[in-house]
């Protein structure tokens, strides 16, 4: 699995967070993506909830570098490794990890970053969307309120060459429709697999993604899936919602070179 990543943290009028409170990490050796999205409701108290998840992504990272003898990663263990590291700090975070082995896909999710899998051209899979209310996802933190890793719901789905894994904080999916991202990628992916005269394009495709997104989060009248749930529950909002934005891209590829990729990284 290629991967990459790009982000486009929230701007803020004070400046206070210039690294916004998504996190997120691409491991090549291990063909692991991962994404975490500090909850923003701890501002009110002063509390920069970007530093638990920068924090949990580090732990988690580090976790993975301690296991690469194993032959299969379990996110949900590694997530419950991560979160027990990260327990002298106030914040939570929202987590959501794929890794790929063998053509199958372990993932594990808490709270509402996810991630998409296309398969020639079309969507086939999107992870569900853990919430406890409106705008209020499940998350990691060591609060009364907030939740531990047994809440993470686990998939693992077979993939095959060619599939696009598209995963994203909030910020990507509150915004822009499934099937916008769709036609994205299909602009995007159009050299051939084994093309290396190109070897930015899957960056080019998370930068094209997170560009779309970031410019509907600032389009104050147009619809978004954000604008759409909103409604459901009786709440009035229009055109993006403004956030940080995090996307990281997975490309099913075969014969080809890991160790190569990594050192190029």
């Amino acid at each position: 699995m290629r991967c990459a990543s790009f982000y486009i943290p929230k701007q803020s009028k004070l400046k206070l967070k210039p690294l916004g409170e998504d996190a997120h990490f691409v491991s090549c050796d291990e063909q692991t993506i991962g994404v975490a999205d500090g909850v923003s409701g701890w501002d009110k108290s002063g509390i920069d909830s970007g530093i638990y998840a920068r924090s949990l992504i580090f732990n988690y990272a580090n976790a993975i570098n301690d296991k690469l003898l194993l032959k299969i990663i379990d996110p949900k263990t590694i997530i419950r490794e991560a979160f027990s590291k990260n327990s002298n700090l106030e914040g939570s975070s929202t987590i959501c990890v794929v890794t790929h082995n063998n053509g199958m896909l372990r993932c594990a999710n808490i709270g509402d970053s996810g991630f998409l899998l296309f398969r020639e051209g079309k969507l086939i899979y999107k992870s569900p969307t853990q919430q406890k209310r409106f705008n209020c996802p499940f998350q990691l933190g060591n609060h009364k309120g907030s939740d531990g890793p047994e809440c993470a719901v686990e998939m693992e789905l077979g993939v095959k060459e060619g599939d696009v894994v598209v995963m994203g904080s909030d910020g990507l999916l509150d915004n822009l429709f499934d099937w916008e991202i769709q036609d994205i990628i299909k602009t995007e992916l159009k050299l051939d697999d084994h093309d290396d005269k190109y070897n930015n394009k899957y960056k080019d495709l998370a930068f094209a993604i997170a560009e779309a997104a970031y410019y509907r989060s600032l389009d104050k009248y147009g619809v978004s899936p954000y604008a759409i749930a909103s409604a459901k529950v009786g709440k009035k909002h229009k055109g993006g919602k403004i956030d940080d934005i995090s996307v990281l891209v997975g490309h099913i590829v075969c014969n080809w070179d890991i160790s190569s990729s990594a050192s190029s990284s």
